[in-house]
């Protein structure tokens, strides 16, 4: 199916983010969700090849709503602007780390792996992990084909100062601090529109196997 209109009827929701917009263009969202959803099928089929954990998994487990969860009064707008998914273990809501993509006009379009604001025991099992496997955790985070699909490398939100139990002497101190663990690559409207761009996403995401499933031993493991 043609992302073309995908990308179009996300442009438009931009323009006219209101539920009376919506109503008048059901049909249209459910198009182009259509779309959306074709795309990730391809996505989730591939990453299931090397993943088992995904194996269970169909695209309607793994799609976000287009409706906003957390709109605050600031926020007027009740829909999202792009259309995403989280292939994780359990589905979209699970807290395992997994990989993402979300469609979002002019150049918005992203890929993604890893976990995003774990809870607090999750984030102290994957810092005790960091802290006893750093020379593993080292590797993984500068693999060489990672790097080519994800440049920037490892990416969060950090604290200030070492969180608690660790101080500026300790070891990787850096990537302790992270509370987050995730890698992120943007996309022109013109890759998503390539015949092939579902299989360039897989390939991207395959390289990130090894930060994911350390992520989900970290946080599964008995402390």
């Amino acid at each position: 199916m043609d992302r073309t209109f995908l990308l179009d009827f996300l442009r438009n929701l931009a323009a006219n983010n209101h539920k009376a917009w919506m109503d008048d263009n059901r049909a249209a969202y459910n198009q182009a969700r259509a779309i959306y959803t074709a795309l990730i099928q391809e996505v989730l089929t591939g990453l299931q090849e090397f993943d088992p954990d995904l194996r269970a998994l169909t695209p309607a487990d793994v799609m976000f709503r287009i409706n906003k969860n957390d709109r605050s009064q600031r926020d007027p707008e009740p829909y999202k602007r792009r259309m995403g998914a989280g292939m994780k273990r359990d589905g979209r809501h699970a807290p395992w780390a997994g990989y993402f993509l979300a469609v979002q006009p002019e150049g918005h379009t992203w890929m993604g792996a890893g976990v995003w604001k774990p809870d607090t025991t999750a984030l102290t099992r994957i810092r005790q992990e960091i802290y006893y496997n750093g020379a593993e955790f080292q590797t993984l985070r500068e693999d060489p084909q990672l790097l080519h699909y994800f440049p920037a490398g490892l990416q969060g939100e950090r604290l200030q100062r070492p969180p608690r139990g660790y101080n500026q002497q300790t070891p990787d101190l850096e990537w302790l601090r992270l509370k987050e663990f995730r890698v992120s690559q943007t996309f022109p409207d013109s890759e998503v529109l390539r015949p092939d761009f579902a299989a360039r996403v897989v390939t991207g995401l395959r390289t990130t196997l090894p930060l994911v499933r350390f992520l989900n031993q970290a946080m599964s493991a008995e402390n």
